[in-house]
């Protein structure tokens, strides 16, 4: 099974490869209509890849499937083992999952950039490492996660109720728009290093008395004057504003990631459906960001619908042994169904209830 899990590692570091030193090799300003055709792009890989999984899962191809999966326990199957159509249903309902909880992250990933105030033409670089920081730490975190709930596996209900709170807190308590838990890590990392006053191109680090260099070697990039290059000691690193916003982004994503695995090991503790899932999630995030940018209060109901969707699913880890028993074999299938008219049912009212203009 190593050879599996080390073929689609591959198969991912080729795809970020091509990503950032092929197609986005040069620094530009993402549009809209290029943000659709790529976000295209990797929903239809993902999708795509439920093809595979049926395949690997119903040959069982160097023994996967095999393993007990305790969402798949049953009378009828006690080992829990997953077939290819189990699996294949199981993987695209993660994946959705994934990809309406990573809708939230937007939400805040926007606010992270407006407040740090990083420019259109360097967005695209933020996003790409955080987003590769985002798939080691999921890897972690899923890996550990999966531990726990074999070796104990009453952890799938403490997981279940890490849902259900957020949930509650989403639907009942009012965050700070202005500062989405960033400022307090933008005030630790100034502390830890000292930092630029301008961005300095691409670059997450620039040595005092070499920036006009490092701003020159960016296309479409200005040569401004800046004080706390200038106060610095000559040969001094320092972070560049781009560095924060990339450590903010981070942060946000571990955040984000307490809630979402949890989620999808509502639906499957396979862990190669748990991590394929998240992974095809996480790579049309960047893109999805610059389709969705400009129309984010458009969607001001979806925080609602994401809220109800994190319910149902930790209701399905608390009580996944009784949904089994009323709604038969195939019951993720409901499970399915039921995100897809939440989430419809977040998007129909966003428009019919248009947020009110501020005055």
């Amino acid at each position: 099974m190593i050879w599996i899990w080390s073929g689609f590692i591959a198969f991912v570091l080729v795809l970020l490869a091509l990503d950032l030193g092929v197609f986005h090799r040069k620094a530009h300003v993402v549009r809209v209509k290029e943000a659709l055709a790529w976000s295209a792009v990797w929903i239809t890989l993902g999708l795509a890849f439920t093809a595979v999984v049926y395949w690997l899962y119903e040959n069982h191809v160097f023994g996967i499937g095999l393993t007990t999966d305790l969402m798949s326990v049953t009378a009828a199957n006690p080992l829990g083992q997953n077939s290819g159509s189990t699996a294949a249903m199981k993987y695209v309902t993660g994946y959705l999952i994934e990809k309406s909880l990573s809708v939230d992250n937007i939400f805040v990933i926007s606010l992270v950039l407006g407040m740090v105030k990083v420019p259109p033409l360097y967005r695209h670089r933020v996003l790409f490492w955080g987003i590769l920081g985002a798939l080691v730490m999921r890897g972690v975190m899923i890996a550990v996660g999966t531990q726990m709930i074999t070796r104990f596996s009453w952890t799938i209900y403490v997981f279940g109720g890490i849902l259900i709170l957020t949930a509650l807190k989403m639907l009942f308590i009012k965050e700070d728009e202005n500062d989405p838990a960033g400022g307090a890590i933008l005030r630790w990392s100034r502390k830890i290093m000292p930092v630029t006053d301008k961005f300095h191109g691409e670059h997450f680090f620039v040595k005092a008395g070499t920036t006009a260099s490092h701003e020159a070697s960016v296309p479409g990039a200005d040569v401004q004057e800046d004080r706390a290059v200038d106060r610095a000691k000559p040969g001094t690193w320092m972070m560049t504003p781009l560095l924060l916003a990339l450590i903010v982004v981070e942060f946000t994503d571990l955040v984000f990631a307490v809630d979402s695995i949890p989620a999808i090991f509502a639906i499957s503790t396979d862990p190669f459906l748990v991590f394929t899932s998240n992974v095809f999630a996480i790579l049309g995030l960047r893109s999805l960001y610059f389709a969705l940018e400009g129309m984010i209060d458009a969607f001001h109901h979806l925080k609602t619908a994401l809220a109800l969707v994190l319910l149902l699913v930790g209701f399905k880890m608390m009580a996944h042994s009784w949904m089994k028993t009323v709604l038969g074999e195939h019951f993720t299938l409901w499970v399915l169904l039921g995100v897809l008219a939440i989430l419809a049912g977040g998007v129909v009212a966003s428009f019919a209830y248009p947020k009110p203009k501020e005055a």
